[in-house]
């Protein structure tokens, strides 16, 4: 049914080998798309990946926190966005119990 090919790394540009096997696993789980990557541009990418620190956010720079007092109770806070002024800016806290459904 699968036969071996010959596919090209869309990042070092060498040539490699997508296996009958590999195209079946592939199949087997879903993936619609051939690997864009030779075997060792993707072991670098993951390995660059993971050597992020952990952190959520995959190794980019840490989300600015921007200072706010919270339209409800009053109490400073810190939230991941620049307010407008136009609409009310919660703590934790209070917008927590505005938004329980």
């Amino acid at each position: 049914m699968f036969q071996d090919k010959v596919l090209a790394c869309k990042e070092c540009g060498r040539e490699f080998e997508f296996t009958a096997s590999e195209q079946e696993f592939y199949a087997e789980k879903g993936f619609t798309n051939e690997p864009g990557r030779c075997p060792e541009c993707r072991a670098a990418r993951k390995a660059n990946r993971n050597a992020g620190g952990g952190n959520s956010y995959g190794g980019r720079q840490e989300r600015q926190m921007f200072s706010v007092t919270c339209s409800s109770c009053g109490a400073e806070a810190q939230v991941p966005f620049q307010p407008r002024g136009d609409k009310p800016v919660y703590c934790r806290d209070c917008f927590q119990s505005r938004n329980r459904w």
